[in-house]
């Protein structure tokens, strides 16, 4: 399993993704599950995968082969906005199905691929699409803070009570971060290391990608810190009266 966020803001995009892939008692495996592609002063483009490893690794491959072909086929960089780029996953993942899909279901394995795709390209605003196992795909709109996929319900209520368009990349960061801790804390298939990608506003490049891992000083801080001020703020709740109460 894994945790993918990513968060569209006035001032740019923040990227977030665990890169576990399996765990139980003696398997734990580790791949990355995000990926950028960027033409600097053009556009940049961040791409974050969840579902069958070896589907949507197969679908950044056609990706990155249209790139380098050259040959007039559609691809992320030459598409002439974020939807056309939107397109353009959806076309790669129905040709990864074409090829894939029997062969999956005689083993019993379903075609599972959720993908994140976000960025700028010069000439419009930043946008952010979710696209789903069978090509099509969502846009954000402007009640569309963030997208999630993979193991997502853990880390969905700090965003939902926190985060905001006009929030900054900073607060923005630390909203995933916590997002994320949230999740690991809760679900043993989602750990670290993480990969984290900002993007500023009309800059079409990578402001900062990071790998944060447990020996990461920041993150361990607002881990230590968000549980102490959760169980502070827990404390100070008034406890229920129903026991001294009778019953009707």
């Amino acid at each position: 399993m894994t945790y993918c966020v990513a968060m569209l803001l006035d001032t740019g995009m923040v990227f977030l993704s665990d890169s576990r892939t399996s765990a139980g008692v003696d398997q734990i495996n580790t791949f990355r599950k995000t990926t950028v592609f960027q033409r600097p002063g053009d556009r940049v483009m961040v791409l974050q995968t969840a579902g069958n490893l070896a589907i949507t690794q197969a679908v950044t491959s056609v990706l990155r082969e249209h790139i380098e072909a050259g040959d007039g086929r559609p691809s992320l960089f030459s598409a002439a906005n974020l939807f056309d780029a939107a397109r353009c996953v959806g076309d790669a993942i129905r040709e990864v199905h074409k090829r894939d899909a029997e062969q999956l279901k005689e083993f019993g394995l379903d075609f599972n691929a959720s993908i994140i795709l976000g960025g700028q390209i010069r000439g419009e605003w930043p946008r952010l699409f979710s696209i789903y196992s069978a090509g099509n795909f969502i846009e954000a709109t402007a009640d569309t803070t963030y997208f999630q996929i993979g193991e997502s319900k853990y880390g969905k209520p700090i965003i939902d009570r926190v985060l905001r368009r006009s929030s900054s990349l900073n607060e923005a960061a630390k909203c995933a971060l916590v997002s994320m801790d949230s999740t690991i804390k809760s679900n043993l298939s989602v750990g670290l290391p993480l990969d984290l990608v900002i993007i500023k506003r009309d800059r079409f490049d990578v402001a900062r990608h990071m790998s944060i891992d447990a020996d990461n000083e920041y993150f361990r801080g607002i881990r230590s810190r968000w549980s102490e001020a959760l169980r502070e703020a827990f404390a100070e709740l008034p406890d229920p009266d129903w026991l001294r109460t009778p019953v009707a």
